[in-house]
């Protein structure tokens, strides 16, 4: 088995959920007794949501690209990035690191594809709803459309991120909230939605919806494992 590195602390509520899933599906392929070979740098979020809304981005890459080298250092053989908005430091992790990265929208990618979708909706922050680098991938290489909300929902989800997910606190108007949002994308088209922030799923699953959900969490750490087990 090879030993999966994880860049975790954004926020540990995901984190946490990504831990859990890799060893259930690593004991679930190999049975008995086993465990997921992991190793984790994980890094203060504080730091991390002042620089993201202070638009500083060449620092925020540092932090990454030491993240993952630390983790090669560590004896990682793959490096996962439990997080999706930071997947915006992706290419400059990718150069800085002579290990395997698993781009989550890739993973996602791979997902929607196998569900026969061509046009969903995308929720997370909104660095990840407004910028290129996460729509671009689901696009690009799996030609699927993509959309997001309106500005005021981009403001609301990313609200709820941030005030709530993030700190582990659950809301039931929120939820409420997400549910009007994702039966707006479907309206116009939407076959699917991405909970395109690893904290979405804490709030919003497939029972809640009548469009299918792609929990990007699960479905990162999930390939994370296929590939570690991988002969």
């Amino acid at each position: 088995m090879k030993t999966i590195g994880l860049i975790g602390g954004m926020s540990w509520e995901s984190s946490i959920v990504y831990y859990e899933i890799i060893n259930k599906k690593v004991n679930e392929l190999l049975g008995g007794f086993h465990s997921c070979k992991s190793v984790m740098c994980s890094v203060d979020f504080a730091e991390i949501e002042k620089l993201q809304h202070d638009d500083k981005w060449d620092e925020l890459n540092e932090i990454m690209v030491q993240s993952a080298k630390q983790l090669e250092r560590a004896g990682a053989d793959l490096v996962v990035l439990c997080t999706n908005t930071m997947h915006l430091s992706s290419s400059e992790i990718v150069k800085n690191i002579s290990i395997p990265f698993l781009h989550i929208a890739e993973a996602v990618g791979d997902e929607i594809v196998k569900r026969g979708l061509k046009k969903v909706g995308l929720l997370g922050t909104k660095f990840t709803m407004e910028k290129d680098f996460y729509k671009a991938v689901i696009h690009n290489k799996f030609g699927v459309e993509v959309i997001v909300p309106n500005s005021e929902d981009r403001n609301t989800v990313h609200k709820v991120i941030y005030e709530e997910l993030v700190q582990g606190i659950i809301n039931e108007e929120s939820r409420e909230a997400f549910i009007a949002i994702i039966g707006k994308l479907q309206d116009q088209g939407a076959q699917g939605v991405i909970l395109g922030c690893t904290e979405i799923p804490l709030l919003i699953s497939d029972t809640d919806v009548h469009i299918p959900t792609f929990n990007t969490t699960r479905i990162h750490a999930e390939k994370a494992v296929e590939w570690a087990v991988r002969d």
